[in-house]
């Protein structure tokens, strides 16, 4: 029997935080949060699936077609496309992008012709040997991020989400008021967010930064369907900044104060830094906080940088800041980061039970009152979403740890790419799935301990009963034993194991406890 109860007790937590930070349920979050709390303790950071609840297809600039930002378990339910501010730098933006991208592909075809590939080599070659120099020492990318190939400077800072529709775009884009209450109320209440607002409110979403990867996306975020939450946490903060949205949300028991103010922002699992978007939204009265808040950002993120160095094979080094971010560009680095390796628990629970603990990012953390929970319908959306998702990458890398040959993706120094479908080990042969082994071994020992998932709730174990009997998937998931459900109790005890067939069974020692309360009361 074991008991999770944090540095500060629920009275503790009474007073107005300084600042409140949503995070991504990643176990990457678990250690810049712990960080970023030890900093100064009237940060409370909390944790939520990296979409935030809200699950569009984010279309970028000069696109026809975008992304699902959310859980592939979900469908994405409007459209938001990219733009700038300004409807004609919007436009330039957009032909300059495509004429860039035209550009690009004839010299692409060119440069891989039958015939033309042979003359390229000798006579235009050697113009890239500057661009080989830098691309080698990390002074530059190989490729443009995709995020802002061709575009400018100017236009890659300015554009953002557009959420009003707009004759630009096509007749499904954008959200409408109706639209942004409901999605702003959803988020609020599944995030157990629904009174005690700070005046600043991070919504953090969090990438990676590699160069030369093919599996740049498995670092990305999961929530958002392998992306960046970049432009999740955007849309998120703009729809809860409206002040129409707030208005409605009163009729809804949501009172958001006037003077908080939501701050999208997006944490560097591979660097620790985070970048704050969309500051013009904030107001002037503000801004003495925000400047606080990114002094504490910058604090967390040495702290968190400190902590990972070992795993890194960085203790010891005497910049530990500056070479991990040169592994971050480094285009020969096959770990630039160990993603979710380790990853071996997820705890539902607010988060009390877990601030101050030292959970060495093995565990997704997800925020969660089930005494704000009317119906169970948050805990719902949990066990059927974040804790499947959860559970498959446990999965994925306890079978690419287990047997590689199967069920990895081989060496990824031998990895040839296959179009946009995936990776040959080495010339020929079958794609490959799963992790690469750099993923997952840190050549002398395996850098992920092969676990189930350990998923802890704080939460009625009827209610999670009557989830587990409605919903077949989730109940093939703990009923064969793919990952292993633990109930907490009021006190923070995690009391009962989870044993098939709806049947739960005591921890050893908690039923004699339970026994000797019973008696004392």
């Amino acid at each position: 029997m074991g008991t999770l109860e944090g540095a500060r007790a629920d009275a503790e937590l009474s007073e107005r935080p300084r600042v409140q930070a949503v995070f991504c349920i990643d176990v990457r979050s678990e250690v810049f949060r712990r960080a970023l709390e030890s900093v100064d303790s009237r940060v409370e950071t909390l944790g939520f699936a990296g979409f935030f609840a809200f699950p569009i297809e984010y279309v970028p600039l000069a696109h026809e077609e975008g992304g699902a930002h959310c859980p592939v378990l979900l469908t994405p339910g409007h459209r938001v496309h990219e733009a700038l501010p300004e409807a004609e730098a919007h436009a330039a933006a957009v032909e300059r992008r495509r004429q860039k991208r035209g550009a690009k592909d004839a010299w692409t075809a060119f440069k891989m012709g039958a015939i033309s590939c042979f003359s390229f080599v000798g006579p235009v070659g050697l113009a890239y040997a500057a661009k080989l120099f830098t691309d080698a020492f990390g002074r530059s990318r190989p490729v443009p991020h995709p995020s802002t190939a061709g575009l400018g400077a100017d236009a890659s800072r300015a554009k953002g989400p557009r959420l009003a529709p707009s004759e630009a775009d096509d007749a499904a884009s954008g959200l409408d008021l109706e639209a942004r209450v409901e999605l702003a109320a959803g988020a609020l209440g599944a995030m157990s967010l629904t009174e005690g607002f700070a005046r600043i409110v991070l919504v953090t979403g969090h990438g990676s930064s590699t160069v030369n990867n093919p599996h740049a996306t498995s670092l990305d975020c999961g929530a958002c369907g392998g992306r960046t939450g970049e432009a999740s946490a955007r849309v998120a903060a703009a729809v809860l900044n409206d002040p129409a949205v707030r208005a409605a949300l009163v009729e809804r028991a949501i009172a958001i104060p006037e003077d908080t103010v939501f701050v999208p922002a997006l944490h560097d699992t591979t660097t620790d830094e985070v970048t704050l978007y969309d500051r013009a939204a904030v107001p002037e009265s503000h801004r003495g906080e925000l400047a606080e808040l990114e002094g504490w950002l910058t604090e967390a993120g040495r702290r968190a940088r400190a902590e990972r160095a070992s795993r890194l094979g960085l203790e010891g080094a005497p910049d530990v800041d500056g070479a991990v971010r040169a592994r971050s560009r480094d285009w020969a680095q096959t770990r630039p980061e160990w993603g979710l390796a380790g990853c071996s628990a997820f705890v539902v629970a607010p988060r009390h039970r877990t601030r101050g603990r030292d959970l060495g990012g093995r565990a997704f953390l997800h925020s969660y009152e089930w005494r704000q929970d009317e119906g169970f319908d948050v805990l719902e959306l949990i066990m059927t979403a974040p804790m499947v998702v959860a559970s498959w990458i446990g999965l994925q890398y306890y079978a690419s740890s287990v047997e590689p040959k199967v069920f990895g993706a081989g060496n990824k120094t031998l990895h040839d790419v296959v179009g946009a479908v995936g990776v040959y080990e080495g010339a020929g042969g079958d794609l490959r799935v799963g992790l690469p082994w750099q993923s997952v071994h840190d050549g002398e020992a395996l850098a992920h301990d092969p676990l189930r998932l350990q998923v802890v709730i704080e939460a009625p174990r009827e209610a999670m009963n009557e989830i587990i009997a409605k919903h077949e998937h989730v109940r093939h998931l703990v009923d064969h034993g793919w990952l292993q459900l633990f109930a907490m109790d009021e006190e923070g005890r995690v009391s009962h194991r989870y044993v098939g067939g709806l049947r739960w069974e005591a921890l050893e020692g908690y039923a004699e406890l339970e026994r000797r309360e019973e008696q004392a009361a």
